[in-house]
């Protein structure tokens, strides 16, 4: 029995030249879905919601609320979120692969960079989301401990929602470039956590050090968009840009390459 298959233009031929493209909202619909479709994903960003209610009414009851305002509590609410939403979006790119639903997912969407570009939409909108309910959530603070309705605008768009959405962006690179969900969330909090204390120690002791981190450490640099309403100065931005470019640009361009050669087993 011959199993060629027969040619483009002759009876018994599928012709799909014309099957117009998945539309990109589609895509993003979808992995927004596949994002909380799981039970890993859907009790992961609750926990992450529920973490923020439990801090800022435990800072809302036991704070003194005379001075407070509404920028304490989303600088509280913001951390919480700044630590774990990098990993929510950590897990929508490696679970594709731990999963082996790429076989799948890159099956129904051959063009690997559509379906790159969807998830990283969805999850700007998924992290998105988790910010405007932080920020809803530390307003319930607010409420609770009678705070003053005020926020600097410099913490509000630097310190909340810019630094949450360098946290999207470092989470989706570092998932990219290492295709693995432990491995990713481990360099995540070596990156988050052990790296920048490192460095403290090392300014302290040695001065040279402390001119060089903020060049070369992203977390340091990122310290002036945590001081208000206070304007980095020309010396302060070029630090964040050299700094990011290393820790941020370089590995998201990297794992974007090794993501889109990378074949699903």
């Amino acid at each position: 029995m011959s199993t060629t298959a027969p040619a483009p233009g002759t009876p018994g031929a599928l012709d799909i030249s014309s099957t117009p493209r998945v539309p990109l909202g589609r895509l993003v619909s979808v992995e927004l879905r596949k994002s909380l479709d799981t039970r890993a994903g859907r009790w992961f960003t609750g926990s992450i919601v529920a973490l923020c209610l439990v801090i800022v009414v435990i800072f809302a009851l036991v704070a003194d609320g005379v001075g407070l305002t509404y920028g304490d509590f989303l600088l509280a609410s913001g951390s919480v979120l700044g630590y774990f939403l990098p990993i929510l979006i950590i897990l929508m790119v490696t679970s594709e692969w731990s999963q082996r639903t790429g076989l799948v997912t890159f099956t129904l969407e051959p063009h690997r960079p559509r379906v790159v570009g969807a998830k990283f939409l969805a999850g700007l909108v998924l992290g998105g989301a988790l910010i405007v309910l932080a920020a809803a959530i530390a307003a319930l603070g607010a409420v609770l401990a009678g705070a003053e309705w005020s926020v600097e605008t410099g913490l509000l768009v630097n310190g909340f929602v810019v630094a949450n959405l360098i946290g999207i962006v470092l989470g989706f690179a570092i998932a990219m470039l290492l295709m693995n969900t432990p491995a990713a969330i481990v360099t995540y909090f070596i990156y988050t956590l052990v790296l920048p204390t490192a460095v403290a120690i090392l300014s302290a002791f040695q001065e040279w050090f402390a001119d060089l981190a903020p060049w070369i450490e992203f977390n340091t640099a990122q310290a002036t968009l945590f001081e208000g309403d206070y304007v980095p100065t020309g010396e302060e931005a070029a630090q964040l840009v050299t700094s990011g470019l290393i820790w941020l640009v370089l590995p998201f361009v990297l794992g974007l390459l090794r993501l889109l050669r990378a074949e699903p087993k």
